[in-house]
């Protein structure tokens, strides 16, 4: 039985349930009160207790545990970085302690393609970017992706967005400067999938809202409806709303000879908590 590998995870929980499993079968007499006195812990439990998620790691008991599993360097900043990652509070921690861990050399290295389509999601420039190479006249050519984009961004941005795609096999470039678009599954673990769709979906609101100032009304839409719902209502809402999602992508699919790349932003959310007759 092989020791786990820090790489091979995203929780920090179930890598310290492996890890004491090969513990325990790489030497029977090993305990949950051993490793409670390798911590320098009073409580023998706590180790399972973090495992089930009762429990969360301290500063203090984080170091301990480090010290005791056996991590140096860069495997424990590694460690540390995926425990305030399973545990933060915000979704923009979160995202912080991702890039930070996916940035890291050793983790970088084994975990590099999740990484990469974690960015794809989270900078809408190389969402664009992707979109723009299905339009004839595209131009593998940073420079001029840096000032086709709207809003336009820097070169290194669009360097960022062709090495990406490339990396991704979204988009192959010939020695004859010629381009190729593929579909690609992304390979983004269910652990950071809901936030990097979450980032996706906060910079498209931003855009949304800058669109107002930047973009001439003849080239966009905004539309909204304020409206009083029953809460039995609100799944059938949803699922016209997605079906104007599937509609829009058909039309776009059906079209020839694309031009430039549009984003279609809808929402629905609510503006009120639910009330009732006799709410007092």
């Amino acid at each position: 039985m092989d020791a786990p590998k820090l790489v091979d995870y995203w929780d920090h929980r179930v890598f310290l349930s492996d890890w004491f499993d090969w513990k325990k079968a790489t030497n029977p007499r090993f305990s949950h009160r051993l490793f409670a006195r390798l911590t320098g812990q009073s409580n023998p439990s706590l180790l399972l207790q973090i495992i089930q998620g009762k429990r969360n790691l301290t500063e203090a008991t984080l170091e301990a545990y480090i010290q005791a599993i056996g991590f140096e360097d860069e495997d424990a900043e590694a460690f540390a970085l995926l425990v305030r990652f399973n545990q933060a509070d915000s979704a923009d921690e979160r995202t912080a302690c991702f890039e930070a861990l996916s940035a890291a050399r050793r983790f970088n290295a084994a975990r590099k393609i999740e990484g990469d389509s974690f960015r794809y999601l989270t900078r809408w420039y190389v969402v664009a970017t992707r979109e723009l190479a299905l339009c004839p006249g595209f131009r593998p050519d940073p420079d001029w992706i840096a000032r086709t984009l709207m809003p336009p961004i820097s070169r290194e941005q669009a360097e960022e967005a062709l090495q990406l795609l490339t990396d991704l096999g979204m988009l192959v470039i010939a020695d004859d400067g010629s381009v190729s678009v593929h579909e690609q599954t992304l390979a983004t673990p269910h652990e950071v999938w809901g936030l990097a769709v979450y980032g996706y979906h906060r910079v498209m609101l931003d855009l949304a809202r800058s669109c107002m100032d930047r973009v001439p009304p003849a080239e966009r839409h905004v539309g909204a409806v304020t409206i009083a719902v029953p809460d039995g209502l609100v799944p059938a809402l949803k699922a016209e709303v997605s079906k104007l999602q599937e509609r829009l992508l058909d039309l776009a699919d059906g079209a020839v000879g694309p031009s430039r790349v549009y984003q279609a932003t809808l929402q629905l959310f609510p503006l009120s908590a639910s009330v009732s007759e006799d709410a007092t």
